[in-house]
């Protein structure tokens, strides 16, 4: 009864979301990806944990998977898929089956990509993006990630504005669904001389939002036993 009540009490702030509709077509990038990576041996007896994000999560995952050995399995899923594209929310639904764990903690972004959708567009698809991670695991707990800074505008249509414009449209989305926020764009507006092309960072940054991410994640697995 308490595990039922525990999975009632993190879906309920996200039925509250409504779920919009997709664009009925993609509007695609000149190269379109998907990437994942498990642990080849998870010890059953930690805890499992999934990032969800792009090109940039995917830099920091490797330094997040060694802070968290022994602590927790670590899972990835990386996409060029933007919100407000329905690929995306048919790709979450996927890992059901390519990634069959039962996921403790999901730590989440999207925004670094989609730069042909309006800001309004991306907002749109938050919600059913945000409902899709849900469903994925309905008794994790989750962590959304904002979308860090570039280091000068790009030729797909990338600024610094247009980033904190949607992280504060995401930001709404997260707060009514009451979800844990990893502040990546504040860390990282501290470290732009660590770039090492206008979007992604050296190693160094990569590692520093990895220390980062893992402490979020350390966070929310130590008050999860509490409950």
């Amino acid at each position: 009864m308490r595990k039922r009540n525990l999975i009632l009490l993190f879906l309920v702030p996200i039925l509250l979301l409504k779920d919009s509709p997709a664009q009925t077509h993609s509007i695609l990038e000149k190269i379109e990806w998907t990437w994942a990576d498990r642990p080849e041996h998870p010890d059953p007896k930690l805890p499992n944990i999934l990032l969800i994000g792009d090109s940039i999560t995917r830099a920091y995952y490797p330094d997040t998977s060694r802070l968290l050995a022994g602590k927790a399995n670590c899972y990835l899923f990386a996409t060029s898929a933007s919100s407000g594209d329905a690929r995306l929310i048919k790709q979450i639904a996927d890992l059901a089956d390519i990634m069959p764990a039962k996921f403790d903690v999901i730590h989440f972004n999207n925004g670094m990509h989609g730069w042909s959708y309006t800001e309004q567009q991306y907002g749109r698809g938050l919600p059913s993006f945000v409902i899709a991670v849900r469903r994925l695991a309905p008794s994790a707990s989750l962590i959304w990630a904002s979308t860090t800074p570039v280091r000068k505008p790009t030729s797909s249509g990338a600024t610094n504005e247009r980033v904190h414009q949607r992280n504060q449209i995401a930001l709404a989305v997260i707060k009514r669904a009451r979800i844990t926020i990893d502040d990546q764009e504040a860390l990282m507006l501290q470290h732009q001389d660590l770039h090492q092309d206008d979007v992604h960072f050296t190693p160094a940054g990569s590692a520093i939002q990895a220390r980062q991410v893992a402490q979020t994640i350390l966070q929310a697995l130590s008050q999860s036993q509490k409950q």
